[in-house]
């Protein structure tokens, strides 16, 4: 085991002694500082030390070709500085070397989505489509100032405010799910320090009677020959497209005038009332198979009424109107003819009353109504 003042010219000309397939040149200025000379012809510069146990430990500081003397010498004296003030520079460099990359932790939260979501592949689309950015990187290299970036830009580039926010949330999610599983570099989650932008999600379309009964008329001329009993039962019913398009004759009792949703958004079971003019295209129905409106050609839940959808729409005059803008227009006229906001949020199976208010200007007219009653009954009484 040598001792040598390291220099620059001495380790230029160092090499290993013959017959050895290593030999080790220890600096006497800096403990622990040595050049590493192997039999090969190669060299290298580490920093050797003992840990809080006693035990001898190393930690490279590079290759002598890598760095210059200089450099080796100046992060020699960092590291040895670092052990003397209780530090463990090896068990450091060995933490970093398991931070994953963020494509791991992205397989992992895929994984974890598919054990109890639902619908996994949402979350699967988001993270491969919208997520790759941060693949290359290591967990403690994604930080909230390259998250502010990435957002800002996806915001200028056209994508709407509630995309780029389930964005934020499902990267979010991916540290959330990391810390919990201990996972290194997760420790602290950059996606909090973000700031999180306010904007008006509610983009809220009510159908008149007189929209409707257009609607209708365009999907009765549609090449979907269901487009119209779809649309038609969704208003009549307020559910989800979902729900509808994968409804069961099993769950539909026209004795009870109910169909039994099993599997809603939420979560919850219920039970839809049905009215006279659904229970009367429901009799309408064919049962060729268990599902209440499949495609006719496969016999199964339609995937996607995007094509029916958008000509119908665009026939009728109403080419900004969403699918799920009928289940607006369900509560809207159930509102409007005096239907108060529990009961329309039982019928559309809100999970809490919060949900229901977003209705609540909807029922003017019927406080207008119930106003003037009063004021009527009042008109009689001495002194108004």
């Amino acid at each position: 085991m040598p001792k040598q003042k390291l220099t620059a010219p001495f380790c230029a000309e160092a090499t290993c002694v013959a017959g050895k397939r290593r030999t080790d040149y220890y600096d006497t200025s800096i403990t622990g500082f040595v050049l590493e000379c192997r039999d090969s012809g190669g060299k290298s510069y580490y920093l050797r030390y003992h840990d809080a146990a006693g035990r001898q430990r190393q930690t490279k500081i590079g290759g002598y070709n890598d760095i210059t003397f200089d450099q080796a010498k100046r992060k020699a004296k960092q590291l040895r500085s670092q052990v003397t003030l209780g530090g463990d520079p090896a068990e450091d460099k060995a933490v970093r070397k398991a931070i994953p990359l963020y494509a791991e932790l992205a397989e992992q939260h895929i994984a974890h989505a598919r054990t109890y979501q639902k619908r996994p592949e949402n979350t699967e689309r988001i993270i491969r489509l919208h997520l790759s950015r941060w693949n290359k990187l290591r967990l403690d290299e994604i930080t909230p100032q390259l998250i502010a970036v990435w957002l800002a830009e996806k915001r200028q580039s056209g994508l709407a405010p509630a995309t780029v926010e389930k964005m934020r949330v499902m990267l979010n999610r991916s540290f959330e799910l990391a810390a919990k599983w201990g996972i290194p570099g997760a420790e602290t989650n950059p996606v909090r320090a973000v700031p999180r932008p306010k904007f008006d999600n509610k983009k809220e379309r009510f159908l008149t009677a007189q929209e409707a009964a257009r609607l209708i008329a365009a999907c009765r001329e549609s090449s979907n020959t269901l487009l119209a009993e779809i649309v038609q039962l969704l208003l009549y019913t307020g559910a989800r497209k979902q729900e509808l398009l994968r409804a069961r004759w099993e769950h539909v009792d026209l004795d009870r005038r109910t169909w039994f949703i099993p599997d809603s958004k939420t979560g919850a079971a219920r039970y839809v009332p049905l009215s006279l003019p659904a229970m009367d295209i429901l009799d309408t129905l064919p049962r060729h198979c268990e599902w209440v409106l499949p495609n006719p050609l496969t016999l199964q839940p339609y995937a996607d009424l995007k094509k029916p959808w958008q000509t119908a729409r665009t026939k009728a005059g109403l080419p900004d109107l969403r699918i799920h803008d009928l289940r607006h227009s369900a509560a809207s006229f159930m509102i409007n003819a005096g239907t108060d906001l529990y009961a329309v949020g039982k019928v559309l199976g809100h999970a809490d009353y919060q949900s229901t208010m977003r209705y609540s200007h909807l029922a003017n007219d019927t406080l207008l109504k119930a106003v003037e009653a009063g004021a009527a009954q009042m008109e009689g009484i001495d002194g108004f």
